[in-house]
């Protein structure tokens, strides 16, 4: 309301002025409209409208615009009565008649309103008007193109009103063609056919149910839009409108819009009388007459805009009007036809074309078509004559030259529809190409015609099949013979009619064609038009179909041809192997061609019978050149094989080698009779191209080769994808690979033998042959059931060849590839065989015993896989034999490596029999078989074995059904017949694995096997190979001949240790003991329990003696081990009783006591060994030896080292230790006494000294040592003097001497280290020996002062003493349990040591040959730390040293100290440096034993060292000043060495920085006034030993030296200090 009372405001405006009038009745409206309320009202009041109209009557344009607005608005909103329509119309007609174009187009916008609203005319005056005024608008020239354009919209938009309004009026179904139908002309042909299928579907049914209920009485609606179609007709035809009042229009526009009425409004002329009698009688006489050519036309219908729209007229009447309107339809398609032949422009014919195109690929259309016409014997063959007429346009590109730029265009446009886009020319191009491209345009419609037909016939085809009128061709029933249903009927009827002629014009199109999509749209036809014929049956034009497609899928020059070609007259006779190259280059159309052939193929192949030969020999051609190295795509002539697998273009080889692999996979889908004719084209190609007899081998051709490989690599795949029913096609196959198996063709053999073995493979593979359960199997014996029958008789079946194949044959390249094949078999499906077992075992039986190395290695690797991986499904009965079998293998000749790996393999056989023994017992049995007790057995053990495990085999054999004992002595037996054979590798290998097995499976038998073992293969091998090895000769061997060199033969290098048949039964017997060890390591608290296990080990030791002393070194050492391996093995555990450790003991003892003169060269190896025994025998077995079997040790020890001695220059000859002496220093720290042995510490390490010193001990020494030895541990009566009687001899005082430097030097680091680890009593009864023996290694220096030996004893002395004053009590009292005796010794010994080296070795002059720079500092500084820990360690320390040796140790110091002053003063300036500084070294150390300090800790001791010390200081410094003095004076003027200057310098120094303790001022003997000054000055100690030099003080005054007179001031202004003597000033 507010915007139309806004509106008449704006007419009251715009009128006040030149129309009153009108402005008045704005204002009247105005007041009205405020008096209503809804639209309603204001169609009833009057006033209002009729303010409007009076508003448009004035004819200003804007009044006329305000009040047509208005009118909108009301009509709109419907607020104007019908009964008003008429008076706005009148109105609309006489603005129409204004120029100004925004009234005109304001009018058609207000028509089109009154149209769409409820002021809709219904009466014909009303609707004439109103479409009157737009066609007039249209046709007026003085409209502009804008109104135009609208008036044609609008009447367009108004006609579809009316005829929208007449199908609601009549209630007629509202269907209409999409815009989807139309031809598109980027689209393809198939997505043109599939696109009209779908649409096809939703318009079957309307366009059929029309028909029959026609209505004959129209309605007011209907009236009026037939009065429209007739005056369209009519105007259309060039004629006058009498309803619409119009004289003429453009025909364009009236057909225009006729063609959209015949499109969209299918349902009235279907459904209505009237409107179909229009349609035939009017429309399609105007159409008629609109397709005539025979007269020249002119004006407008000549157009090529006008016969388009005729043309998309006459398509719509054939395609929606057909079924009533059959003869006008029949008229349209044979001028259609007719006119696509006729020379006329291009242009018309393209047009013509695109409406036959358009039927051809709409599937509902070519059927009615064909139903209509070609099927009824009264009409026309429409379809037939459209496919000729497509074909005589394609026809004309036969003529090369004028076609070629017209292939290449239409190659062009199929790309351009490939792509998605529209084809199109360069603007500037010539008249010529728009030419070319025009013919071009005419052949791309003819062939998508024809490729229209080809794919609805199979469009029609596959609803066929969809509605179960013909089989589906991949269907196992048998097809029936003719085609009864209606729609297959219709497809084979329209297949004969035009197979013929499409395959001659796509032949010929295929043929002159290379474009890319053209080719492919050509072969996508091929496909389907094939695929068709297969489905219905139609053999002759699908095998001419399929021949024409299998010329453009590859071309190679046959035999024939090259051989003419080669031998031709123009021919060169020089490049005869060029010529005879396949050069097979496969372009683009061949990949597409043969992909295409695939595609049918896999579509067929359930139709195609004998077809498939032409079809297999296109694939036989695809194959060779797929594998020939010359073949190419057409980009790349040639590629080497290098880089053919990388090359781009062979991606097409791969893709169709796919394809041509997957069509004969996919042969399980065939019914099994095209299955059998497949096979049977393969074997007639094959057949066909397998060489005569006659022929030479190598002169089949490859092509002949080729066909054969393929036929068979072919049947081959076809078996394996059809295992699910293999037995009807096993025969075809196998037979003909027997064929070929028995030609002269090495190359064709080995064909046969490789899918022979595919075969065999594939089928045992199949689910038929499921794996073999050895427990059903067993448990169901005896009942078999029938289908287990057929399939064990089928398994022998399929293996029988390889057994005929050998047996019947006598060529070696035959039997060969039969064992082969039986070798892969085994390898791949050996656990799915069961019945066919014992012919596969006696054909490898028989293959031990051939003569042919190469055969006897094929059967063994088939013998191998069985013992390896088949055993588990193996049949019971057929264990044994297979183990004879593997024995006849280690005992054939031909190879020994197949000898030695037969031995592995009964290794293998125990690792799965030993599996049995698990579970000897049944469940339930009352009797239980004794078995080897686990808790006995070392734990270690099973995890050393358990590297022995062979394959992993998963399967345990129930031994409920098979003697496992037997099983396993079957194996002992052959290994122990293999222990005895001639080549020493062979019984060494079986000799190693009887020995492994029983080490690995001895906890699982029980003890009567273990008796079996070991009295009846164990022992008696070791007797036999012992009988073997003494009964050898001794003759050395000449190893092979290799040639001869100047007339003498040369023979290949033999070992020394192996040269002799008696050194390689030695490693045999090595081996053994080796065998027994194992045993002994594993088993013996086991074994110990037998009954006759004590003989055994004592036969044993018999034979380890023998070889030790008689046998050679390696037999020795074997034997030693042996014994070494079991004691470390079980003493350590308590598992040895002590018999047989004395047993051991024993053989030691009786080795090491033997004369050396009785020993060969390799004595010392053995010695060493048996020592390293002995050692490893007491660390083992420690716990177990008492105090006699230790001393025994000892003494055994003792009475190797004295054997030793023979060879003392050994040292001297190579300046080493000897070896024998060098491992009694290994072992030595592994002889400590044990915790219950603590009382042998004394013994052992005196034992070591006396090894070191080499002396002479009395016979009264050792028994006090042992008695003392008794008082704190028990030692049983008669050790000492059994070690001593067993040295052997009369000479019971006499010890094992060692002399040696080299073998000191090794000893004493290993003295220290033991003492240090022994018990504090006992290092304290045999210290003394120790120190005293160190002290003569420190001797040794005066004799050898660059040797080690005195250098390690002086740091051990060091370590000694240190540790030993560590451990005195802090308050002198010494343990109880430690005698005083020893204590005293000790304190001589060292007094003696320190004596000795210090004062005979310490501080002397160089040798002439003196040492290095680095070596004299080194023994400078073990000097000065000798010295060092004499004064700072020992004398400083809490220890309990008599005053004796106090006194004796300070002297030794005195003495060295004393070593520069006490030479005359001529030598004195002689002295190296060296001994000048080591005298003030012991100078000053005098001077250190003698000061006190406050913070020192001063304890008894220290005070009577430093009581002992300090008279012998005084002494020594007044000589050195005494001595100073008179040697100035006697000097006179001459200086004085500086050894004498810097000697009394130091004993200056040292006096001032002096300080004593009061207690050892207290024994200096000063006058009681010096004492008591002392006293008074609370000085008792301080500097009292000043006083004593003080006249040597007062002498040294005059003194020359300046720094002597300095010092001497020093100590004269302390003496005063100390006399309380300061100075005073007078003054004070």
């Amino acid at each position: 309301m507010a915007v139309l009372e806004s509106d008449l405001r704006a007419l009251s405006v715009e009128a006040r002025r030149r129309y009153p009038a009108v402005k008045d009745a704005a204002e009247h409206a105005i007041l009205k409209l405020r008096s209503v309320s809804s639209p309603s009202e204001i169609a009833q009041n009057e006033d209002i409208l009729k303010m409007f109209l009076m508003a448009c009557d004035v004819k200003s344009v804007k009044l006329s615009v305000l009040g047509l607005s208005c009118l909108q608005k009301l009509i709109s909103h419907d607020a104007v009565s019908s009964c008003s329509l008429k008076e706005i119309l009148s109105t609309l007609r006489d603005h129409a008649e204004m120029t100004d174009e925004t009234v005109q187009l304001k009018t058609l916008q207000t028509i089109l309103i009154i149209l769409q609203s409820k002021l809709h005319p219904e009466n014909e005056e009303n609707m004439a008007q109103a479409l009157g005024i737009c066609l007039r608008l249209l046709e007026s020239t003085r409209s502009s193109d804008n109104v135009r354009n609208t008036a044609a919209a609008t009447f367009r938009q108004a006609v579809a009103l009316i005829f929208d309004n007449v199908v609601s009026a009549e209630s007629l179904p509202a269907i209409k063609i999409s815009s989807s139908s139309q031809i598109s002309r980027i689209s393809s042909v198939t997505d043109d056919v599939s696109r009209s299928i779908t649409h096809s579907m939703s318009l079957k049914s309307e366009f059929v149910s029309g028909r029959s209920a026609m209505q004959g009485a129209l309605s007011k609606a209907g009236k009026l839009g037939l009065r429209l179609l007739e005056d369209l007709t009519s105007l259309a035809a060039g004629g006058s409108a009498i309803w619409l009042r119009v004289n003429s229009v453009q025909r364009t526009f009236a057909l225009d819009i006729l063609e959209f009425i015949l499109s969209n409004y299918t349902p009235i002329f279907c459904s209505l009388v009237s409107y179909e009698q229009v349609l035939r009688h009017q429309v399609c006489s105007l159409l008629m007459t609109s397709l005539r050519t025979n007269v020249e036309i002119e004006g407008e219908a000549g157009e090529p805009t006008f016969r388009r729209l005729v043309l998309r007229s006459v398509a719509h009447i054939i395609r929606l009007y057909s079924l009533f309107l059959v003869t006008e339809c029949e008229v349209f398609l044979n001028t259609l036809i007719k006119v696509a032949c006729l020379d006329l422009p291009l242009w018309h014919r393209i047009l013509v074309l695109e409406v036959l195109r358009g039927f051809c690929v709409e599937v509902r259309t070519l059927r009615l078509l064909f139903q209509s016409f070609d099927m009824d014997p009264n009409n026309t063959n429409v379809v037939e004559n459209m496919v000729k007429a497509l074909a005589r346009i394609i026809s004309t590109i036969q003529v090369p030259e004028t076609s070629d730029e017209s292939l290449a265009a239409v190659a062009g446009m199929f790309s351009s529809k490939a792509k998605g886009i529209e084809w199109s020319m360069d603007n500037d191009a010539s008249n010529s190409a728009v030419v070319i491209a025009s013919e071009a345009h005419t052949i791309t419609l003819a062939v998508e015609g024809l490729l229209g037909v080809v794919f609805s016939i199979a469009a029609l085809t596959d609803e066929a099949v969809d509605v179960g009128e013909v089989e589906s061709p991949k269907s196992d029933n048998d097809p029936p013979e003719e085609c009864t249903g209606r729609t297959a009927v219709l497809c084979l009827s329209m297949i004969n009619s035009t197979w013929l002629t499409i395959l001659n014009s796509l032949s010929l199109i295929l043929t002159r064609s290379q474009g890319e999509a053209v080719v492919i749209e050509i072969l996508k036809g091929y496909q389907a038009f094939t695929q068709a014929c297969g489905v219905l049956r139609a053999i002759e034009p699908l095998n001419s179909f399929l021949a024409s497609l299998c010329k453009f899928t590859i071309n190679i020059p046959s035999d024939l041809d090259k051989r003419s070609a080669l031998f031709s007259p123009g021919s060169k006779r020089s490049e005869p192997s060029t010529e005879q190259r396949e050069n097979i280059v496969l372009t683009p159309k061949n990949v597409q061609a043969l992909r295409t052939l695939f595609n049918v193929a896999h579509r067929l192949h359930n139709v195609l019978g004998p077809s498939w030969v032409l079809v297999l020999e296109t694939l036989a051609a695809l194959d060779r050149a797929i594998h020939s190295p010359h073949a190419s795509t057409q980009e790349v002539s040639t590629v080497s094989r290098l880089t053919r697998d990388t090359s781009g273009q062979y991606s097409d080889f791969n893709i169709l080698s796919s394809l041509n692999s997957q069509l004969f996979e996919s042969s399980a889908l065939m019914h099994i009779s095209a299955v059998k004719s497949l096979l049977s084209a393969l074997r007639q190609l094959s057949s066909q191209s397998v060489p005569g007899n006659s022929i030479a081998i190598g002169q089949a051709t490859s092509q002949q080769i080729g066909n054969v490989a393929f036929s068979v690599e072919r049947m081959t795949s076809i078996l394996v994808n059809n295992l699910h029913r293999v037995k009807p096609i096993w025969d075809l196959v196998v037979g003909h690979l027997l064929e070929l198996a028995d030609t002269f063709s090495l190359q064709l053999r080995n064909l046969a033998f490789d899918a022979l073995d595919k075969s065999i493979c594939a089928v045992l593979g199949s689910d038929q042959f499921q794996a073999n359960q050895t427990s059903e199997k067993q448990l169901t014996n005896s009942h078999v059931k029938l289908n287990d029958a057929e399939l064990g008789s089928f398994e022998c079946a399929l293996l029988s060849p390889l057994m005929i194949l050998y047996k019947s044959s006598q060529n070696i390249d035959v039997r060969a590839g039969s064992l082969k094949i039986l070798l892969h078999v085994l390898e791949r499906h050996g656990e799915k065989l069961y019945y066919s077992w014992p012919s596969i075992l006696d054909l490898l039986r028989n293959v031990a015993a051939a003569t042919d190395k190469d055969l006897v290695s094929l059967g063994f690797q088939s013998i191998r896989v069985i013992m390896n991986d088949g055993l588990s499904t193996i049949p019971v009965q057929c264990l044994d034999v297979c183990i004879e079998v593997t024995g006849a293998y280690g005992a054939q000749k031909t190879d020994i490596n197949i000898s030695l790996t037969a031995i592995g393999l009964l290794w293998t056989a125990t690792d799965f029999i030993a599996k049995g023994l698990v579970q000897k017992t049944p469940k339930g049995s009352s009797k239980e078989i004794e078995a080897v007790p686990m808790s006995n057995i070392c734990h270690d053990v099973e995890d050393e074995h358990s590297t022995y495990t062979t394959n992993g085999i998963d399967g345990v054999l129930p031994s409920t059904y098979f003697e496992s004992n037997k099983l396993l002595f079957s194996v002992f037996s052959i290994l122990q017949k293999l222990g005895a054979d001639e080549r020493p590798e062979v019984r060494n290998s079986a000799i190693r694995t009887l020995f492994q097995t029983l080490g690995s499976h001895g906890q699982k038998l029980s003890k009567n096997m273990w008796e079996d073992c070991l009295w009846g293969y164990v022992f008696p091998i070791l007797d036999r190979v012992i009988h073997l090895a003494a009964t050898s000769s001794r003759d050395e061997w000449q190893g092979k001949e290799l040639g001869t060199r100047g007339g003498k033969a040369v023979h290949m290098l033999i070992h020394h240790s192996r040269n002799t048949a008696q050194k390689q039964w030695d490693e045999t017997l090595v081996l053994v003991l080796s065998g027994i060890t194992r045993l002994l390591r594993s088993f013996f608290p086991f074994l110990q329990t037998l009954n006759r296990f004590i003989e055994g080990w004592e036969s044993l030791l018999s034979f380890i003696k023998d070889s030790i002393l008689n046998g050679s070194k390696e037999v020795a050492l074997a034997g030693i081990s042996c014994l070494q391996t079991t004691a470390g093995s079980h003493c350590p555990k308590g598992n040895m009783p002590m018999i047989y450790v004395k047993s051991m003991l024993d053989i030691y003892e009786l080795v090491l006591q033997n004369s050396p003169t009785n020993w060969r060269n390799s004595a010392n190896k053995v010695k060493q060994e048996t020592l390293h025994a002995l050692g490893d025998l007491y660390v083992q077995a420690k716990m177990m030896f008492d105090s006699e079997m230790y001393a025994r040790l000892l003494a055994i020890l003792r009475l190797a080292i004295r054997n030793s001695n023979v060879n003392a220059d050994f040292e001297n000859d190579y300046g080493s230790v000897p070896p024998v002496q060098r491992t009694v220093l290994e072992i030595l720290p592994l002889l400590r006494p044990a915790e219950n042995l603590q009382s042998m510490w004394p013994l052992f390490l005196r034992e070591l000294v006396y090894y070191l010193l080499g002396c002479q001990i009395s016979s009264h020494e050792n028994k006090n040592d042992l008695d003392t030895a008794s008082n704190s541990k028990h030692v049983p009566e008669g050790v000492e003097i059994r070690s001593q009687v067993s040295a052997g001899g009369s000479s019971a005082d006499t010890v094992a001497c060692i002399s040696s430097h080299l073998i000191g030097e090794k000893i004493v680091p290993v003295i220290i280290k033991l003492f240090l680890e022994a018990p504090p009593i006992e290092k304290c009864n045999v210290i003394p020996e120790i120190i005293q023996g160190l002290g003569r290694c420190m001797s040794t220096r005066r004799d050898n002062p660059k040797g080690t030996l005195w250098r390690l004893a002086v740091e051990g002395f060091n370590n000694l003493l240190l540790e030993d004053v560590k451990t005195v009590h802090p308050d002198y009292k010494m343990d109880q349990t430690i005698s005083k005796l020893p204590r005293a010794r000790f304190w001589k010994e060292v007094a003696d040591v320190y004596e000795t080296f210090l004062v005979g070795s310490c501080g002397r002059a160089l040798p002439s040959d003196a040492p290095t720079v680095d070596v004299l500092k080194a023994d400078e500084f073990i000097e000065i730390n000798f010295l060092n820990v004499l004064g700072e360690k020992v004398l400083t320390a809490q220890m309990d040293a008599p005053t004796d040796i106090l006194q004796r140790l300070v002297s030794t110091l005195d003495r060295c100290a004393s070593r520069t002053g006490s030479l005359p003063i001529e030598s004195a300036g002689l002295i190296p440096p060296n001994c000048s500084k080591f005298s003030l070294c012991c100078l000053r150390m005098m001077f250190l034993l003698c000061s006190y300090n406050s913070e020192d800790s001063w304890y008894p001791k220290r005070s009577e060292v430093s009581k002992v010390s300090i008279p012998v200081l005084m002494r020594r410094c007044e000589c050195i000043l005494e001595q100073f003095l008179t040697d100035e004076n006697d000097l006179g003027e001459t200086p004085l060495p500086a050894v004498r200057i810097e000697e009394t310098i130091c004993v200056l120094q040292e006096l001032a920085r002096l300080i004593i303790h009061p207690d050892t001022a207290s024994v200096m003997q000063l006058k009681p006034s010096l004492k008591g000054a002392l006293i008074d000055n609370e000085k008792p100690g301080g500097r009292a030993h000043l006083f004593i030099l003080f006249p040597s003080f007062c002498e040294l005054v005059v003194t020359r030296e300046a720094r002597v007179r300095e010092l001497v001031q020093v100590l004269l202004r302390l003496i005063s200090t100390e006399l309380g003597l300061q100075k005073t000033s007078f003054t004070t």
